[in-house]
């Protein structure tokens, strides 16, 4: 037998669970993952989940390999769906791995394990994939919406490049951040008095005068001309402001012990070295961002709408991946984190407010959107002004309205259905267009159309026909 199978190398085993699916859970880890394999025919056989086969991957590319060799000995790749935990950078590699071979690839947030239970990663793994045979194969329907599995479609290629940009430049403006808090701190410990002429002791002008004359004493002592010559705007500060600022220089509170002022200059110095090299490599991550935006269809898009701007629109690519990621548009309310959720019981209770779940930084980034475009010229400023007097409480004391921020929120998720609808809109026209063919212009943001729809003209834009009644005439007496 054994000389048979040396004269035929050629032969490839057929898969043992050729008509069903096979769903496959995946614990990531840093040096190697474990997968978990669960099927019908598995869990007949083994009789529990816990005791279905599991396999350790290596992160490298023969690990990889050996998970697809593993998968193809059961059931065809198109058969195969596999279920992953968000959490950190370490499945990136092995996501794009399963989907370049067409893997149906899920992800769900991370589950709080309870408390006793074994916790080992061969069990997690086939939970996990349990988890999605119950979903998937068996449609069992949970209460709780934080364990739904969601489908990871790859994401477009201007989305893919923003991804890591977008992340690099939030690290930059927390570290620039940084730097300028601790360079107020020594401001206030070293000349409290500059903040009565230079406002924001963290701007240009303020830091060349800082680094150039770094003590009080060094500014009181130094020419007018020396301090003009630093100014990055022509005309501010002004010669009277300059010398106003020599006059607190000269009659300074700050501090006056030397071996401390030593240490708070030389740190100043490091600081607004270290800032201005932040500030550089912003402007630069910004210029390269700008451009892919713009060339980009995602990005003509979403910077057609009011409120959306250029950085605002990269987060929304950045964040989204792909508008074929989410089924519906309230689907992608909820990864955005603006979301409404009801609480009601009996008559003491009905309370409305936001889902604490979504992305924090999408979260943050709407509410700057919806912010920005109600001070424009543009529908969403007419529906706040609308909105707001119905809404909201009339304060009689501060003469002002309450609870903004329920308009805010509203407003926040017609924007997002706004922009499920176009992206999704695109989405479709460009499956449709035979390969090699030029795709049209996107279809951008139409304000008078925006218009007609909140003077009660509303028209969808996917046309759907209208189910046609069936009437039944009677029948005619003879």
């Amino acid at each position: 037998m054994a000389s048979k199978q040396k004269q035929r190398p050629d032969l490839v085993p057929a898969p043992m669970l050729l008509h069903e699916s096979l769903y496959v859970g995946i614990d990531v880890g840093k040096a190697r993952h474990v997968a978990g394999f669960v099927s019908t025919t598995l869990l007949e056989r083994h009789q529990r989940f816990e005791a279905c086969p599991a396999l350790v991957v290596e992160n490298s590319r023969e690990g990889f390999r050996s998970l697809i060799d593993r998968m193809c000995s059961y059931v065809p790749l198109e058969q195969v769906f596999v279920l992953l935990e968000h959490t950190g950078h370490y499945h990136r590699a092995l996501v794009e791995y399963l989907q370049e071979h067409d893997i149906s690839v899920y992800v769900m947030p991370v589950q709080k394990r309870p408390a006793g239970m074994l916790k080992t990663d061969k069990r997690d793994a086939l939970s996990l994939a349990n988890h999605l045979f119950n979903q998937l194969e068996k449609g069992i329907q949970l209460s709780d919406k934080t364990h739904l599995v969601r489908r990871m479609l790859p994401p477009t290629e201007a989305a893919r490049q923003l991804k890591g940009w977008m992340r690099h430049r939030y690290e930059l403006i927390r570290e620039s951040t940084q730097r300028k808090n601790k360079l107020i701190s020594i401001c206030d410990e070293l000349f409290p008095e500059m903040t009565q002429v230079l406002k924001d002791p963290t701007l240009p002008t303020a830091l060349a005068i800082r680094e150039k004359f770094p003590t009080p004493a060094a500014i009181a002592t130094a020419t007018l001309s020396a301090l003009a010559e630093l100014r990055i705007k022509h005309s501010y500060p002004s010669n009277a402001q300059l010398m106003q600022l020599q006059q607190l220089a000269a009659q300074s509170i700050g501090t006056k012990d030397l071996v401390r002022q030593r240490g708070l200059v030389l740190e100043q110095a490091q600081l607004i070295r270290e800032l201005r090299l932040l500030q550089e490599h912003i402007q630069q991550l910004d210029r390269e961002i700008s451009q892919l935006v713009e060339r980009s269809r995602e990005g003509q898009i979403l910077t057609s709408i009011p409120g959306i701007g250029i950085i605002q629109a990269a987060a929304i690519m950045a964040a989204i991946g792909t508008i074929l990621n989410f089924e519906r548009a309230s689907e992608l309310k909820s990864y955005c984190g603006w979301a409404p959720v009801s609480e009601i019981s009996g008559t003491t209770l009905d309370r409305v407010q936001l889902t604490h779940g979504g992305t924090r930084t999408m979260k943050q980034m709407l509410f700057l959107c919806v912010a920005h475009a109600i001070q424009l010229d543009c529908e969403w400023a007419k529906l706040y002004e609308r909105l707001v007097p119905k809404k909201c409480m009339y304060d009689e004391r501060k003469r002002a309205y309450r609870g903004k921020l329920k308009v805010i929120g509203r407003i926040a998720g017609q924007l997002i259905e706004m922009v499920y609808a176009l992206l999704k809109q695109d989405a479709e026209i460009l499956s449709q267009i035979p390969q090699g063919q030029e795709p049209p212009p996107p279809i951008l943001y139409d304000p008078e159309i925006h218009q007609r729809h909140r003077n009660g003209e509303y028209r969808p834009i996917k046309h759907v026909p209208r189910h046609r009644k069936v009437i039944r005439l009677p029948e005619r007496l003879s």
